[in-house]
């Protein structure tokens, strides 16, 4: 037999912490066998990926996608509503009698449209609310409440599977010295062992401009009085690394004087770093995802974002950095506020209000801290200077049994791995069924 598999996606969150584990159980489960198929040589099911447009999408996504070896086709964003629309691929793909369409993003109405269209079956995953349960054949949820608000006429449609963001921590190399992270240090012994910290500062211009000079800032802080200290940025494969130094550059971003004046110089080596003004390395990690290198991390640095879901989910301690200097260019925002936000002109008073009115009512940031619905990692928000966050780097440092505690918490609070592999399953089923 022969199908095909859908999956609906979108953002770059979505993309590299939901696909790609989805697409390797998918083919841990279906297998790899191939036949021959006219001139063409295929696998008895293909895997097609199909982007949505997302207001935080890098426009790289489908590169991305692309470069897994599970998936068979993508297509971009751009080309996503003449496909909801008219049911035409820009590559005017075929599609096979029978499949499956996997909602892995965007908006829950749509695996409903095309499904109906190709007359395939419909498998969603419901982080936080499942929607049409009535069109949509079965849910994989993140936990038991989103299947308890469900009438019971629909409750046999519902799997809880677990967090798919919890998958990073399964992919870690096994392999590890006896000194990485879950060894406790001492107070004595890590004045004499490199201390190794990852530098996060998020992956779009909204939060480079600043992320990247405060990092690099509390980096030459913390290592002049710690000069064990080793720091590196896993560089998002959304962005190059050209454009990451720009954000380094005192010429071409003005953030670089606000926060101390730190500048930093590509230096394309191997591996490439960026060299900051006093002479301090930071390595670039290209190689995504990075699991293995950020795992043995004392501390991170981290933007708002999928990277605390990632950094929680491998237990790494973590300090989240939300820098207000530039209240302005946090224009990433679903529905009305996003469109208000960007508009020219007046969008940046909007943006600025928009972002003022967030902040006074944020809540908690963090993906760990929403978990456990409360604060685990600290979130720092505000004017944000890097003396005063390198203090408390190097308080943690100082101390390590505060980041063994955090440690500790976050190993409690992460979900269980096993959720890509669970909805794979549900693909199964519904093929056979």
């Amino acid at each position: 037999m022969t199908f095909d598999i859908l999956i609906l996606s979108n953002g770059p969150g979505e993309v590299t912490t939901w696909v790609r584990p989805v697409v390797k159980a998918l083919r841990q489960k279906l297998g790899w066998e191939r036949f021959s198929e006219g001139d063409a040589t295929r696998t008895h099911f293909r895997i097609s990926v199909v982007l949505s447009p997302c207001p935080h999408a890098s426009g790289k996504e489908a590169d991305i996608a692309r470069s897994y070896p599970e998936v068979d086709r993508v297509q971009a964003a751009e080309y996503f509503w003449q496909f909801l629309l008219w049911g035409k691929t820009h590559e005017n793909w075929d599609w096979r009698s029978k499949g499956v369409v996997i909602f892995l993003g965007g908006d829950q109405f749509f695996p409903v449209v095309i499904a109906k269209r190709l007359g395939y079956r419909t498998v969603v995953y419901a982080e936080w609310e499942a929607r049409w349960h009535n069109l949509i054949d079965r849910f994989g949820v993140m936990k038991a409440e989103v299947a308890a608000k469900v009438a019971p006429k629909y409750a046999h449609k519902f799997t809880v599977v677990g967090d798919l963001m919890a998958e990073t921590s399964s992919e870690v190399v096994l392999e590890k010295t006896p000194h990485t992270h879950h060894t406790p240090h001492t107070p004595h012994t890590s004045q004499f062992q490199t201390e190794l910290i990852g530098l996060l500062p998020g992956s779009k211009p909204a939060k480079l401009s600043q992320g990247v000079p405060l990092t690099l800032a509390i980096a030459e802080y913390v290592q002049a009085k710690r000069p064990q200290t080793k720091f590196f940025i896993p560089v998002a494969p959304t962005l190059d690394l050209q454009t990451l130094a720009s954000f380094a550059d005192p010429q071409k971003n003005p953030y670089v004087k606000i926060f101390g004046g730190v500048s930093a110089q590509l230096n394309n080596s191997e591996p490439p770093i960026l060299k900051t003004s006093s002479g301090l390395n930071i390595e670039l990690i290209i190689n995504h995802p990075a699991y293995d290198k950020l795992s043995q991390c004392r501390i991170c640095l981290t933007t708002v974002g999928a990277n605390t879901a990632e950094l929680g989910s491998l237990a790494v301690p973590m300090i989240v950095l939300l820098p207000t200097q530039q209240l302005d260019a946090m224009k990433s925002w679903d529905g009305l506020p996003g469109i208000l936000v960007n508009l020219p002109g007046v969008g940046s008073s909007f943006a600025k209000f928009i972002n003022w009115l967030f902040l006074q009512r944020k809540g908690l940031l963090a993906w760990p801290n929403i978990w456990a619905k409360s604060e685990v990692v600290p979130e720092l928000v505000g004017k944000l200077q890097p003396k005063e966050v390198g203090e408390i780097v190097l308080d943690y440092l100082n101390h390590p049994e505060k980041l063994d505690e955090m440690r500790a918490k976050l190993q409690s609070i992460r979900g269980e791995t096993g959720a890509a592999n669970k909805l794979a399953e549900l693909v199964y089923e519904e093929i056979k069924g």
